[in-house]
């Protein structure tokens, strides 16, 4: 007796394999979730700074996972030790993985040696907010550099990570560029790796 096409039953949700499962989400869908993000921790704040706060630790959660399924995806449950690897891993991988492409740049900070930076020209987050007048500054890039701060901390690459809009002469919109400022304990430990 053969049997043609038979499916393998798993007892439980558990013993199935990880598949990569669909890539992408529609667009307008991750817009309408997160502006109803915005529009909650706006409802729960008095300030701009505690919503930016809020947004960015929304993003440290996604960030801790992205790590970890990018790890075990992508590099076999292995992670970067040295710092230029792990900013090369966020500005490659993990950008390609949550917007579809690398980000535009990755820069060495010229005042401090502690300061990398990642800009992007249009950030997904701010593509489709539209900023009153009396919030001022309010970036939504606080969530994406709580992602950033959420891969890199649970890589043991503690560091403070903001967002900032830089002008860019000629563009109706600022760019946007998340600033990544190294905790001193990572500089020492890539000093003695060589």
């Amino acid at each position: 007796m053969i049997s043609v096409g038979k499916i393998k039953q798993y007892s439980n949700v558990l013993e199935r394999p990880l598949s990569k499962g669909k890539q992408e989400v529609s667009l307008s869908a991750f817009a309408f979730l997160f502006s109803e993000l915005v529009q909650y921790n706006q409802t729960q704040v008095d300030n701009i700074t505690e919503l930016e706060r809020r947004l960015e630790d929304a993003g440290y959660a996604v960030g801790a996972r992205i790590l970890e399924l990018l790890c075990h995806r992508e590099k076999g449950n292995r992670r970067e030790t040295r710092l230029l690897g792990i900013l090369s891993f966020v500005h490659s991988t993990v950008w390609k993985v949550l917007f579809g492409k690398i980000a535009d740049s990755l820069e060495k900070g010229t005042e401090h040696e502690d300061e990398y930076m990642i800009s992007e020209k249009e950030l997904l987050v701010n593509r489709f907010i539209s900023i009153p007048k009396d919030m001022g500054a309010f970036n939504c890039g606080a969530f994406v550099a709580g992602i950033v701060r959420g891969v890199l901390e649970n890589a043991g690459f503690p560091a403070v990570v903001t967002a900032h809009f830089v002008p860019v002469e000629g563009q109706h919109r600022p760019r946007t560029t998340i600033l990544i400022k190294f905790a001193e304990e990572v500089l020492r430990r890539e000093a003695t790796l060589g």
